[in-house]
């Protein structure tokens, strides 16, 4: 796994410390998405917020993870599975996120497409979000 962080780092051009891999790690061992304060949970307080929150910023604007909103109002992260580059976030026009009503966990559903639409004449998309709520696959059993 750390060999595999260490390249992510590196075909995202961007340096190696301890902080960047770390949120790295966490990322890549859950398969749901992450508030900023699970990631610090995670780091049993490695790292100050504020570096966490910077880290995660640039993992934003690098294209590494992705921002999804969830049913309250506050931003979670996931790790892009698509070749996303700084400012080209490719799966913000074609996959749903799903809320498990049960478990609380936020996943994409990278297959899932977000159906076609047309605006009102003068406006203008930038990003679109879907957010499904729901009994997740585990939950359901």
């Amino acid at each position: 796994m750390k060999a595999a962080i260490k390249d992510t780092l590196k075909s995202y051009n961007l340096r190696q410390t301890d902080c960047r891999e770390g949120i790295l790690d966490v990322f890549m061992s859950k398969e749901h998405a992450l508030a900023h304060a699970d990631v610090e949970a995670q780091l049993t307080e490695q790292f100050d917020r504020v570096t966490v929150y910077r880290t995660l910023k640039t993992f934003v604007d690098k294209g590494l993870i992705h921002k999804v909103l969830d049913d309250e109002g506050g931003v979670k992260y996931a790790l892009c599975k698509d070749n996303c580059h700084a400012g080209d976030h490719k799966h913000h026009h074609d996959h749903v996120h799903f809320k498990c009503t049960s478990c609380g966990l936020t996943t994409c559903l990278d297959h899932v497409v977000i159906p076609s639409f047309i605006l009102p004449e003068g406006y203008k998309r930038v990003e679109t979000n879907l957010l499904v709520q729901g009994i997740c696959k585990e939950c359901n059993l």
